[in-house]
């Protein structure tokens, strides 16, 4: 197959900012609905209550990620024989905006449960696949010397886009709603209305993305054949693993390191809820400033990536997220929590925005985006099982603090597999 449209030097800058703000775009999602406001709302006013919640949370989301894991790598198979990426990435993101619309219509009962997970599955995997093919389009846009610096920063735009969405969902409607815009606190409204917000918000920055960053050349294959060669592809890479070795061991380790962060952030809100009994305000302010220290971290850490390398820079990430998260689930303070909340999030982007830069750096060009197909599934392989067991342990315990210990776990698998996957060469290499 050959794919053109690759870029020997790194793309005009304007292309590449536009890329960029795809992650702003994409992140108010993972911040409002997956994170902070609408996971809080659903386990607190539309569960029949907050354990029974938790569970519920916990399956829609280990659901959502078992249907990414399955297919992930086949549609970035069929993409890597079509060539092109923006019509995929377009297609997944509308999903995702009209499911998240429709949240709106979700009050506070819980005969909304179902409807609500429903939604919220249909937009997580629209905003999932999406990232699949925008993941894929870094490396050749960016160019092998400046991909860790680009992945980094990619990050760090997204968690300032979270942040301002946030603050923006804050002032503009859970605290001005009524005022402003005559929404009904009793019906939920100002909280209701974030989630168009967040719809609204992924499309207008999608746009430059859209408009202006370059996509591959298509190779003019219809979807049939696609398909067809895109299974045969993948049939192949499976087959012949053994070639791609430093690629396999590391989506294992990515797995389970992933799998822990993804279910930290998943009951993030949750935890703050029940074990703490912050409302949907206070819940807010820390995910904004969450999203600061993150969005810092993953800044700092790009140029540390391409100085150090993205396997050292993971490791020295996850160390500290191990150390933290323990701290966080002893801790009997909301001071504390918040202390150890916020330090923690300054090693979360560089371990998710190294973790891209290193297959960006080991993964074949003409397999890109099935490569990056298998890395959404080896953040979603084992992403029922993250979620299932918390929320199941949380259930059977009785304990919140219980239950999210298992978080620990997959943090602590995934740095000690790390350590046996070989370092990624440099670009002069």
């Amino acid at each position: 197959m050959t794919q053109s449209g690759h870029h020997s030097t790194p793309a005009s800058k304007a292309s590449l900012i536009s890329w960029a703000l795809y992650d702003w775009a994409n992140s108010a999602f993972a911040a409002v609905i997956t994170t902070f406001v609408f996971a809080a709302y659903f386990t607190r006013q539309v569960a029949e209550n907050e354990t029974l919640g938790s569970a519920q949370w916990g399956n829609i989301v280990g659901i959502s990620g078992l249907v990414i894991a399955i297919t992930g790598p086949l549609l970035g198979a069929i993409a890597d024989q079509g060539g092109r990426r923006k019509p995929w990435i377009i297609v997944f993101t509308l999903l995702c905006v009209i499911a998240t619309a429709l949240l709106w219509f979700i009050k506070p009962t819980p005969d909304y449960a179902w409807l609500a997970l429903l939604l919220v599955g249909l937009g997580t995997l629209g905003a999932e696949f999406a990232f699949i093919f925008y993941n894929a389009m870094l490396p050749g846009l960016a160019g092998p010397k400046y991909v860790g610096r680009w992945s980094g920063w990619g990050w760090s735009i997204g968690y300032a886009g979270g942040v301002a969405c946030l603050i923006v969902a804050l002032f503009a409607f859970i605290q001005g709603g009524n005022h402003w815009f005559g929404l009904d606190p009793d019906s939920a409204e100002p909280v209701r209305a974030t989630f168009p917000l967040v719809s609204g918000w992924y499309l207008l920055f999608a746009l430059p993305l859209f408009l202006i960053t370059p996509d591959t050349q298509g190779t003019g294959k219809p979807l049939w054949r696609a398909t067809k060669d895109g299974m045969r592809q993948l049939y192949d890479s499976i087959r012949h693993v053994r070639q791609y070795s430093t690629i396999a061991r590391f989506l294992i380790a990515r797995m389970f390191y992933i799998d822990g962060l993804a279910t930290l952030f998943a009951f993030g809100g949750v935890y703050a809820a029940g074990t703490f009994d912050m409302d949907e305000q206070e819940i807010l302010l820390f995910g904004i400033a969450l999203n600061v220290t993150a969005g810092l971290g993953a800044a700092a850490f790009a140029w540390i990536d391409d100085w150090i390398g993205s396997k050292k820079t993971i490791l020295l990430s996850l160390i500290s997220l191990i150390l933290l998260t323990t701290l966080i689930l002893i801790v009997e303070t909301s001071t504390l929590f918040w202390t150890f909340g916020l330090l923690l999030g300054i090693f979360v982007g560089p371990a998710q925005a190294a973790s891209r830069s290193f297959l960006a750096r080991v993964a074949p060009e003409s397999l890109r985006n099935e490569m990056f197909g298998l890395f959404a599934l080896s953040g979603k392989a084992t992403a029922f099982l993250g979620p299932l067991l918390v929320g199941w342990i949380t259930y059977l315990a009785g304990s919140q603090r219980i239950g999210m210990g298992a978080i620990v776990i997959f943090l602590l698998v995934g740095f000690v597999l790390m350590l046996t996957v070989p370092a990624a060469k440099k670009p002069e290499e």
